[in-house]
């Protein structure tokens, strides 16, 4: 249901004007039971003056008699044409005053990791201008230097779902003018888990590329074959024919 403009201020007209339950006007205005409880006591609201919901055509008369008559109706509020599609705003989001030093890095790190974005997309979820974008860019920001990539739906600028959309959107929009991307180009198209999901590319360390496979050359098997085979102990650690009578006459050497 939808909620109605300035609902503490309607709460407390209700509570003034009617003998609706605690319950239906929370329903209405979207509160906790106790907080139009603490309300009717004096608790909360002080000073807030009550909003008429019948002639800002929110509620009509009619309504309010058939709830009061009913503890169990809910409340419905006024169709109002005028009201619709009011939260889809056009232009850049409106962004907090604490996060605002924090629009760089956000934009810095879509620039960084996707770059297929266009301004306006950055533009609508950081809430940011065209300018500012284009300045980190082309690294001519007043303060570039010191600014570090950080995720914009970590900074709480933007949500996952927002983010992911828009890069599903330039992802189709990359596949209609036919460009041939590279994989990893390819998984910065994707939501995140998508992307997390897919299988590591191998690659070639940058050490040994290049290099080419070779084979021991046929001279160099030959002179393994006449070195003797050594495929057990024995022969590896058999003496040459005479080498007892070389040791021999040497320790009779070195005793005279």
């Amino acid at each position: 249901m939808a909620k109605p403009i300035m609902a503490k201020a309607t709460a407390v007209w209700l509570v003034d004007n009617t003998t609706l339950s605690f319950k239906q006007i929370a329903d209405f205005v979207e509160m906790h039971e106790l907080e139009v409880q603490g309300i009717a006591d004096g608790d909360v609201a002080q000073g807030v003056k009550g909003f008429d919901p019948i002639a800002n055509n929110q509620l009509t008369q009619e309504e309010i008699d058939s709830a009061e008559a009913d503890p169990l109706r809910k409340l419905k509020l006024k169709f109002n044409a005028a009201a619709q599609g009011e939260e889809k705003r056009r232009g850049p989001r409106y962004t907090p005053l604490s996060k605002r030093q924090d629009r760089p890095a956000s934009i810095l790190w879509l620039v960084k990791f996707h770059p297929e974005l266009a301004d306006s997309q950055i533009s609508k979820l950081v809430g940011t201008t065209k300018p500012t974008i284009q300045a980190i860019r082309e690294r001519t920001h007043w303060n570039i230097s010191n600014i570090q990539p950080i995720d914009p739906v970590a900074l709480g600028l933007c949500k996952q779902s927002e983010l992911d959309a828009a890069v599903q959107k330039a992802a189709a929009k990359k596949a209609k003018e036919g460009a041939v991307m590279s994989d990893d180009e390819r998984r910065k198209l994707v939501s995140t888990e998508q992307s997390l999901g897919m299988d590591a590319e191998p690659k070639i360390p940058t050490a040994i590329e290049g290099l080419e496979t070779f084979t021991l050359a046929e001279d160099t098997v030959e002179e393994d074959k006449e070195s003797g085979d050594y495929s057990d102990a024995d022969s590896f650690f058999s003496l040459p024919e005479g080498s007892e009578e070389g040791d021999g006459d040497e320790d009779e050497k070195a005793k005279s």
